[in-house]
């Protein structure tokens, strides 16, 4: 018998399937596509509850006869959300998968029962079954629920067996396709704990004994054709001691349990909100509670298309990426501790709000993390901003050359500032550096624009408790390290120290060789840079003068030793740096005519060592 709410639900059903045929029938007409009904007849027997319409590309190819069928978005790597729902037999665990489904509309979602893995029974056990415990974790082919799983979690199709209860075999089998949201429903789900860590939430239908029982009997006699003794004596015999033997144990492994099963709308509303917040997640948010990434937009996502193409001038990649980095050190702080308070407006009313934190400051990775600083500034008026500068080539992101914090840096939360998070190799040893200052790992809010995954991995896993924030999850890294897509080198653009016709252009300079000692002769190199560099950080920080070891930093194969008497002076058109070389004389011609060929790489080779040097002073 079917009450008159599930007779309406069935129709309803009915007519939602009729109209995505007559959707897909309207698409064929005007796309030629491939029809919609194909879609829903090879998930036939799972809840497939919507589409991803934006999502949805077309199939490069027909898999052939008897395959399985692959999902054009494998090669995305979606992970899917895993939901377990598990409790006692009549508990209402699919009537709460129902709700779910139906909350979910506009997501695919398929539902894998554990009852279509129950093992066959053999000749001799068919003799007995009324002696075979079907509620036994043993009745049930765990190998075989995870082997499908995992085909769904690589975005693969796969035949799910359909457990026959009048023959006890699974004979046949339907296909299930891929979806957004995977439900895994049974009495044991919890129990194999392979199972249970593929799940990404797990939820207990907590229903009172009595009103199981009731449900069992109406079930199993109106649906199995068993009669009432037979389910009475199965129930005290196998189903009561299971539940209290294998099923209420895993009730410890759940995240949410659920009283009443279907009845309880509230908890239904809640659980749908928390799947959709997690769809709307990049996987990696799955994993790591701690990694933050800004929702995306039209206007986010056009400033990434902008500072990520390579043609973009340096004034409109500064200005785009200023932009970003504003939105992401808004996020960033929005993470930090807040107390109540109440002020007096205007008019007199008492308005309750929130006092920001004080106890603040920011740390910068040199050189990139520099272009951060003014955003945070902006956001908190009078912030201390510490330094950090880790050589990245050569060891691999490991040694830690300069730094300069705050001297009370234990006692603040700290915004570790980075654009890029490649490796995680520069992370790591700044935030090692801060938890041995004393900084808590909690306090600690690592901001940076873009991240790639191996970077993110490396972080999180290493310090769980800090939090990171970023505007994007990238691809990956490419064999020499660099981040894909990627932006290119953010400091170099930024700061405009990559632009090659800014230095051929504008900065002059000057090689010359004067007679020496008659085995030696000095090369002299001067280079003078424009206003327009000057504005932009290091030069900022009103350290002109190369230092005492700056010359010693300077190596080129051409030359054999720099002078210490490298100097630099401003001039009206720039800044002015000069550096003196010595030559061997038999060489001399040869080697200015290859510095005269090659003037724009020793320009930038040159500049860069100086802004290293400035950096390593600052």
């Amino acid at each position: 018998m079917f009450s008159l709410q599930q007779i309406e639900k069935n129709n309803a059903n009915l007519e939602f399937r009729t109209y995505l045929i007559e959707l897909s029938r309207f698409v064929i007409a005007k796309m030629g596509s491939k029809p919609v009904e194909y879609l829903i007849e090879a998930s036939s027997g799972a809840h497939f509850s919507g589409f991803h319409m934006n999502g949805m590309q077309a199939r490069n190819s027909q898999s052939q006869e008897g395959q399985a069928t692959t999902s054009v978005t494998e090669n995305v790597h979606k992970q899917p959300f895993i939901i377990g729902v598990a409790g006692g037999a009549a508990s209402g665990k699919t009537t709460v998968c129902d709700m779910i489904i139906e909350q979910l509309h506009d997501q695919r979602v398929v539902l894998v029962n554990q009852d279509s893995f129950y093992h066959n029974l053999t000749p001799e056990e068919l003799t007995r079954v009324h002696e075979y415990n079907f509620d036994h974790p043993d009745a049930f082919d765990n190998e075989k629920l995870l082997s499908v799983v995992e085909m769904l979690k690589q975005w693969k199709a796969v035949d799910i067996p359909k457990y026959d209860f009048r023959s006890y075999k699974n004979n046949i089998s339907r296909r299930v396709n891929p979806s957004d949201v995977i439900i895994l429903e049974g009495i044991l789900i919890f129990h194999d704990p392979r199972v249970r860590d593929l799940m990404n939430m797990k939820i207990f239908v907590d229903t009172d004994a009595d009103v199981r029982l009731a449900r069992r009997i109406r079930r199993d006699t109106g649906e199995k054709g068993r009669d009432i003794g037979m389910v009475l004596d199965q129930y005290s015999k196998f189903v009561k001691p299971a539940f209290d033997d294998f099923i209420l144990p895993t009730k410890k492994y759940a995240d949410i349990i659920i009283p009443r099963g279907g009845d309880n709308h509230v908890a239904i509303d809640l659980i749908v909100q928390h799947i959709r917040t997690k769809l709307g997640q990049h996987d990696l948010c799955k994993i790591y509670p701690n990694l933050y990434v800004i929702h995306s937009t039209f206007q986010i996502r056009g400033m990434h298309t902008l500072i990520r193409d390579a043609q973009t001038t340096k004034h409109d990649f500064v200005f785009y990426a200023d932009r970003l980095i504003r939105l992401v050190v808004e996020h960033g702080l929005g993470h930090l501790p807040f107390t109540e308070k109440q002020v007096i407006t205007p008019t007199g009313s008492v308005y309750t709000g929130v006092d920001f934190c004080k106890r603040l400051c920011g740390v910068s990775v040199i050189r990139s993390g520099e272009s951060m600083e003014n955003a945070l500034r902006a956001c908190c008026k009078g912030i201390k901003i510490g330094k950090i500068l880790i050589h990245r080539e050569g060891d691999n992101g490991q040694q830690l050359i300069y730094e300069k914090l705050p001297q009370d840096i234990s006692d603040r939360h700290v915004l570790l500032l980075d654009p890029i998070l490649g490796t995680g190799n520069s992370a790591v040893q700044a935030i090692s550096l801060l938890l041995k200052k004393g900084v808590p790992e909690a306090n600690i809010i690592f901001l940076n624009l873009i991240s790639a995954p191996q970077g993110v991995h490396v972080v999180c896993k290493q310090f769980p408790r800090i939090k990171i924030v970023t505007s994007e999850i990238e691809t990956g890294l490419n064999d020499e390290f660099r981040v894909l897509p990627g932006m290119g080198e953010f400091g170099d653009r930024y700061f405009g120290t990559d632009d090659e016709n800014l230095l051929h252009h504008h900065c002059q300079h000057l090689v010359s060789a004067t007679c020496g000692d008659g085995r030696h002769d000095t090369v002299i190199i001067q280079l003078e840079f424009p206003h327009e560099l000057l504005r932009r950080s290091p030069f900022q920080s009103g350290v002109l003068s190369p230092s005492s070891s700056f010359s010693s930093h300077v190596h080129f194969p051409l030359l054999l030793t720099t002078s210490a008497f490298s100097s630099s002076t401003l001039t009206d058109k720039g800044f002015r740096l000069t550096v003196r070389g010595i030559i061997g004389k038999d060489s001399c011609g040869d080697a200015l005519s290859d510095l005269h060929g090659d003037s724009r790489q020793l320009m930038k080779a040159i500049g860069r060592r100086y802004i290293d040097d400035v950096h390593q002073r600052r």
